[in-house]
C-alpha cells in the first residue's frame, strides 16, 4: 500500500500535457491493435471449453488525472472479441490504464457489460517489459464488483493479467481468472491468452492537441 501524502488537496503545478510522452511502461500499449489466435479455457457443463478467438484493442491517450498531488497519465481502452464461428460479441470490455510516475503505480480498470467491474494494481518501473496487475474480491482497495447472479454462479475470487512487451513491437497478455462455479468444490483456472499486433497509431490526448495547435497557429 502507497501511503497517502500528507497534503491531499493541493494539485501539481509543473504537469506536462503530453501523455504519450509520459505513460512510462504503458506507453508501447497506445495505438490499435489486432490478433486473430487469441485462446479461452471457460467452465462449461460438461468441461473446459477451448475457443479461439479474434481480438481488437484500441488504447487511446486520455488528458492527465490528479487526485489532489496524485498524478496519473493513462490510457483509455476497449477490447472487442469475436470467434470465428459466429460474427456477434465473444467479449466486451471497457476500462483505463493509469500510470503514477511518482510512485510506479500501474493501475487497470475492468467494465464489462455482464454486470462486473474491477480494479487491479501492480508497480512497475517507466522502462519495465512486464506488467502485472492484481485484483481480488472483498478488497476495498483494488477489487472485484459483480451482480448477484455472477457473484453466486460464477464468483470472480481473484483476477490477474501478465503484459509482456516483445522487441518485435509486439506485446502479450496472459489472465488468470479463479472462478468458483456454483455446485463445484474447487475453483476454475479459467485463462486468456494473446498476443498483439500493431493496426494503427495513437492519438495526441486532448490537451496535447490544443497545446500542438496553438504552436502552429
Amino acid at each position: 500500500m502507497i501511503p497517502a501524502p500528507r497534503d491531499i488537496f493541493t494539485e501539481p503545478s509543473d504537469v506536462d500535457p503530453d501523455t504519450l510522452a509520459n505513460l512510462g511502461p504503458l506507453r508501447p500499449l497506445a495505438g490499435r491493435w489486432r490478433a486473430r489466435k487469441g485462446v479461452d479455457m471457460a467452465p462449461k457443463p460438461e468441461g473446459p471449453e477451448r475457443r479461439v478467438f479474434i481480438e481488437t484493442i484500441d488504447f487511446q491517450a486520455i488528458d492527465p488525472q490528479a487526485n489532489g498531488p496524485q498524478l496519473f497519465y493513462g490510457l483509455r481502452y476497449h477490447i472487442h472479441i469475436t470467434t470465428e464461428e459466429e460474427d456477434i460479441t465473444f467479449h466486451d470490455q471497457v476500462g483505463y490504464w493509469l500510470w503514477e510516475p511518482a510512485t510506479g503505480l500501474v493501475l487497470q480498470t475492468i467494465a464489462i457489460p455482464r454486470g462486473q467491474v474491477a480494479i487491479a494494481s501492480g508497480i512497475a518501473k517507466p522502462d519495465a517489459k512486464e506488467i502485472v496487475v492484481t485484483a481480488k474480491r472483498g478488497e476495498t482497495e483494488y477489487g472485484i464488483c459483480s451482480t448477484t447472479f455472477l457473484d453466486q454462479a460464477f464468483r470472480t475470487d481473484s483476477y490477474q493479467i501478465t503484459l509482456s512487451f516483445h522487441d518485435n513491437g509486439t506485446w502479450s497478455y496472459v489472465t488468470d481468472t479463479e472462478l468458483m462455479v456454483e455446485g463445484h468444490d474447487a475453483p476454475f483456472p479459467h485463462q486468456d491468452r494473446n498476443t498483439l499486433h500493431r493496426v494503427g497509431e495513437a492519438h495526441p490526448n486532448p490537451w496535447a492537441a490544443i497545446v500542438a495547435r496553438r504552436k502552429t497557429a
